[in-house]
Protein backbone atom coordinates (compact mmCIF):
# COMPACT_ATOMS: atom_id res chain seq x y z
CA UNK A 1 0.00 0.00 0.00
CA UNK A 2 2.92 2.53 0.75
CA UNK A 3 4.69 1.47 -2.26
CA UNK A 4 2.02 2.08 -4.68
CA UNK A 5 1.11 5.37 -2.86
CA UNK A 6 4.38 6.70 -3.00
CA UNK A 7 4.22 6.04 -6.93
CA UNK A 8 0.49 7.28 -7.17
CA UNK A 9 2.34 10.75 -5.42
CA UNK A 10 5.20 10.94 -8.14
CA UNK A 11 3.34 10.53 -10.89
CA UNK A 12 0.78 13.21 -9.34
CA UNK A 13 3.56 15.30 -8.87
CA UNK A 14 5.11 14.78 -12.21
CA UNK A 15 1.79 15.11 -14.46
CA UNK A 16 -0.38 17.03 -13.08
CA UNK A 17 -1.01 21.07 -13.25
CA UNK A 18 -3.80 23.44 -13.99
CA UNK A 19 -5.35 24.79 -17.77
CA UNK A 20 -8.20 27.33 -18.46
CA UNK A 21 -11.31 26.04 -18.82
CA UNK A 22 -13.02 25.18 -22.40
CA UNK A 23 -16.14 24.19 -23.20
CA UNK A 24 -18.23 20.68 -23.44
CA UNK A 25 -18.00 18.87 -25.93
CA UNK A 26 -20.02 16.58 -27.46
CA UNK A 27 -18.81 12.92 -27.46
CA UNK A 28 -18.39 11.78 -31.27
CA UNK A 29 -20.24 8.18 -32.20
CA UNK A 30 -17.66 6.82 -34.89
CA UNK A 31 -17.74 3.01 -34.79
CA UNK A 32 -15.61 1.05 -37.31
CA UNK A 33 -16.97 0.34 -40.09
CA UNK A 34 -18.13 -3.70 -40.37
CA UNK A 35 -17.28 -3.90 -36.72
CA UNK A 36 -20.55 -5.74 -35.45
CA UNK A 37 -22.12 -4.28 -32.44
CA UNK A 38 -25.22 -2.11 -31.07
CA UNK A 39 -25.40 1.22 -29.80
CA UNK A 40 -26.24 2.17 -26.39
CA UNK A 41 -28.43 5.21 -25.74
CA UNK A 42 -27.43 7.09 -21.97
CA UNK A 43 -29.73 6.80 -19.49
CA UNK A 44 -30.38 9.48 -16.81
CA UNK A 45 -27.47 9.14 -14.62
CA UNK A 46 -24.82 6.58 -16.73
CA UNK A 47 -21.66 7.31 -16.38
CA UNK A 48 -19.23 6.40 -18.97
CA UNK A 49 -17.03 4.35 -16.08
CA UNK A 50 -20.54 2.36 -15.23
CA UNK A 51 -21.38 1.78 -18.94
CA UNK A 52 -17.94 0.50 -19.57
CA UNK A 53 -18.79 -1.87 -16.32
CA UNK A 54 -21.71 -3.37 -16.91
CA UNK A 55 -20.45 -4.24 -20.77
CA UNK A 56 -17.10 -5.78 -19.15
CA UNK A 57 -15.22 -3.33 -21.53
CA UNK A 58 -12.03 -1.03 -20.48
CA UNK A 59 -13.03 2.53 -20.34
CA UNK A 60 -10.29 3.35 -22.81
CA UNK A 61 -11.27 1.13 -25.74
CA UNK A 62 -14.99 2.58 -25.17
CA UNK A 63 -13.40 6.05 -25.16
CA UNK A 64 -11.15 4.78 -28.39
CA UNK A 65 -13.53 3.14 -30.73
CA UNK A 66 -16.35 6.26 -30.28
CA UNK A 67 -13.44 8.87 -30.26
CA UNK A 68 -14.51 10.99 -27.11
CA UNK A 69 -12.06 13.36 -26.74
CA UNK A 70 -10.49 14.01 -23.19
CA UNK A 71 -13.31 17.00 -22.62
CA UNK A 72 -15.94 15.37 -23.82
CA UNK A 73 -19.41 14.30 -21.42
CA UNK A 74 -22.10 11.91 -22.30
CA UNK A 75 -25.29 13.28 -22.98
CA UNK A 76 -28.73 11.50 -21.58
CA UNK A 77 -30.09 10.45 -24.89
CA UNK A 78 -26.08 9.91 -26.79
CA UNK A 79 -25.52 6.65 -28.55
CA UNK A 80 -22.63 4.58 -27.75
CA UNK A 81 -21.26 1.83 -29.57
CA UNK A 82 -20.91 -1.22 -28.09
CA UNK A 83 -18.84 -3.58 -30.02
CA UNK A 84 -19.58 -7.25 -30.36
CA UNK A 85 -22.76 -7.18 -28.39
CA UNK A 86 -26.43 -8.30 -29.44
CA UNK A 87 -28.66 -5.84 -27.03
CA UNK A 88 -28.84 -3.01 -24.70
CA UNK A 89 -28.08 -3.58 -20.98
CA UNK A 90 -29.72 -1.37 -18.27
CA UNK A 91 -26.19 0.29 -17.04
CA UNK A 92 -28.47 2.28 -14.57
CA UNK A 93 -29.29 -0.83 -12.66
CA UNK A 94 -26.22 -2.11 -12.40
CA UNK A 95 -23.60 -1.16 -9.65
CA UNK A 96 -25.86 1.56 -8.75
CA UNK A 97 -24.37 1.08 -5.07
CA UNK A 98 -20.37 1.83 -6.03
CA UNK A 99 -21.17 4.62 -8.34
CA UNK A 100 -19.24 8.11 -7.94
CA UNK A 101 -20.62 11.23 -6.41
CA UNK A 102 -19.53 15.11 -7.13
CA UNK A 103 -16.42 16.08 -4.17
CA UNK A 104 -18.11 19.46 -4.49
CA UNK A 105 -20.96 21.23 -5.12
CA UNK A 106 -20.04 23.85 -7.69
CA UNK A 107 -19.06 24.57 -11.56
CA UNK A 108 -16.01 22.93 -13.25
CA UNK A 109 -13.82 26.06 -14.33
CA UNK A 110 -10.81 24.03 -15.47
CA UNK A 111 -11.21 20.81 -17.33
CA UNK A 112 -8.90 17.75 -17.57
CA UNK A 113 -6.12 17.59 -20.32
CA UNK A 114 -6.05 21.15 -21.18
CA UNK A 115 -2.77 22.79 -21.48
CA UNK A 116 -1.38 25.81 -19.72
CA UNK A 117 2.11 26.63 -20.90
CA UNK A 118 3.83 23.81 -20.87
CA UNK A 119 1.90 21.95 -18.21
CA UNK A 120 -0.96 19.62 -18.74
CA UNK A 121 -4.17 19.45 -16.37
CA UNK A 122 -4.74 15.81 -15.45
CA UNK A 123 -7.91 16.69 -13.31
CA UNK A 124 -10.22 19.01 -12.87
CA UNK A 125 -11.15 22.16 -10.93
CA UNK A 126 -14.40 23.34 -9.30
CA UNK A 127 -15.50 26.69 -8.24
CA UNK A 128 -17.61 25.83 -5.04
CA UNK A 129 -21.26 26.85 -5.20
CA UNK A 130 -22.31 27.69 -1.36
CA UNK A 131 -21.08 25.04 0.94
CA UNK A 132 -17.54 24.61 0.62
CA UNK A 133 -17.22 20.63 2.15
CA UNK A 134 -15.47 18.14 0.46
CA UNK A 135 -16.83 14.62 0.30
CA UNK A 136 -15.67 11.35 -0.79
CA UNK A 137 -16.70 10.70 -4.03
CA UNK A 138 -16.67 6.42 -3.18
CA UNK A 139 -15.83 4.63 -0.19
CA UNK A 140 -12.11 3.44 0.46
CA UNK A 141 -8.93 4.31 2.64
CA UNK A 142 -7.07 7.37 3.13
CA UNK A 143 -3.64 6.68 1.70
CA UNK A 144 -1.51 9.78 1.58
CA UNK A 145 -1.60 13.68 2.95
CA UNK A 146 0.24 16.72 3.03
CA UNK A 147 -0.36 19.99 4.50
CA UNK A 148 2.03 21.21 1.62
CA UNK A 149 1.65 19.46 -1.95
CA UNK A 150 3.65 21.77 -3.72
CA UNK A 151 1.39 23.99 -5.88
CA UNK A 152 -1.61 22.15 -4.38
CA UNK A 153 -1.56 22.73 -0.70
CA UNK A 154 -2.89 20.47 1.55
CA UNK A 155 -3.71 17.32 -0.31
CA UNK A 156 -4.89 14.32 0.41
CA UNK A 157 -5.44 10.99 -1.51
CA UNK A 158 -8.25 7.78 -0.99
CA UNK A 159 -7.40 4.47 -2.44
CA UNK A 160 -11.03 2.63 -3.33
CA UNK A 161 -9.52 -0.82 -3.38
CA UNK A 162 -10.11 -1.78 -6.64
CA UNK A 163 -6.81 0.09 -8.63
CA UNK A 164 -8.47 3.33 -8.69
CA UNK A 165 -7.48 6.62 -6.63
CA UNK A 166 -8.65 9.71 -5.98
CA UNK A 167 -7.00 13.04 -5.16
CA UNK A 168 -8.58 15.94 -3.57
CA UNK A 169 -6.13 18.96 -3.39
CA UNK A 170 -5.91 22.82 -2.87
CA UNK A 171 -8.28 22.63 0.85
CA UNK A 172 -8.47 24.80 3.69
CA UNK A 173 -8.61 22.25 6.23
CA UNK A 174 -8.30 18.36 5.96
CA UNK A 175 -10.16 15.72 8.48
CA UNK A 176 -8.78 12.85 7.53
CA UNK A 177 -5.31 10.97 7.48
CA UNK A 178 -3.89 7.71 6.43
CA UNK A 179 -5.06 4.91 7.60
CA UNK A 180 -8.65 5.99 7.83
CA UNK A 181 -11.47 4.26 6.14
CA UNK A 182 -13.82 6.57 4.45
CA UNK A 183 -17.66 6.22 3.50
CA UNK A 184 -18.55 7.39 0.44
CA UNK A 185 -19.84 11.00 0.84
CA UNK A 186 -18.23 11.45 3.77
CA UNK A 187 -16.64 15.23 4.58
CA UNK A 188 -13.59 14.93 3.82
CA UNK A 189 -12.28 18.35 3.94
CA UNK A 190 -13.17 22.13 3.16
CA UNK A 191 -12.11 23.47 -0.02
CA UNK A 192 -9.87 26.56 -0.13
CA UNK A 193 -6.55 27.64 -1.99
CA UNK A 194 -3.01 26.92 -2.47
CA UNK A 195 0.61 29.07 -2.57
CA UNK A 196 0.18 32.42 -3.87
CA UNK A 197 -3.13 31.27 -5.92
CA UNK A 198 -5.48 32.79 -3.48
CA UNK A 199 -8.20 31.21 -5.71
CA UNK A 200 -10.98 29.25 -4.35
CA UNK A 201 -11.23 25.92 -5.46
CA UNK A 202 -11.10 21.94 -5.52
CA UNK A 203 -8.75 20.32 -7.45
CA UNK A 204 -9.94 17.07 -8.59
CA UNK A 205 -8.29 14.15 -10.27
CA UNK A 206 -9.22 10.22 -10.54
CA UNK A 207 -5.99 8.11 -11.17
CA UNK A 208 -6.00 4.07 -12.46
CA UNK A 209 -3.39 3.04 -10.91
CA UNK A 210 -0.86 5.85 -11.78
CA UNK A 211 -2.44 7.24 -14.89
CA UNK A 212 -4.83 10.23 -14.77
CA UNK A 213 -8.40 9.68 -16.19
CA UNK A 214 -11.44 12.44 -17.30
CA UNK A 215 -13.08 12.68 -14.01
CA UNK A 216 -16.11 13.45 -16.00
CA UNK A 217 -16.40 10.02 -17.35
CA UNK A 218 -16.55 8.89 -13.66
CA UNK A 219 -19.01 11.73 -12.21
CA UNK A 220 -22.85 11.52 -12.89
CA UNK A 221 -24.09 14.06 -14.68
Amino acid sequence: MKSSALFLVSALLFFSGCATAPDYHTATVAPPAAMPGIYHRVLKGETLWRIARVYNMEMDELVRLNRISDASVIEVGQLIFIPKRQEQLKASAVYAGDDFIWPLKGKVINFFGEAYGSIINKGINIDPAGARQVLAVRSGKAVFYSDNFGSFGKTVIIDHGDGICTVYARNKEVFIKPGDEVLKGAVIADVGSAGRDKQVYLHFEVREGHLPKNPLFYLPR
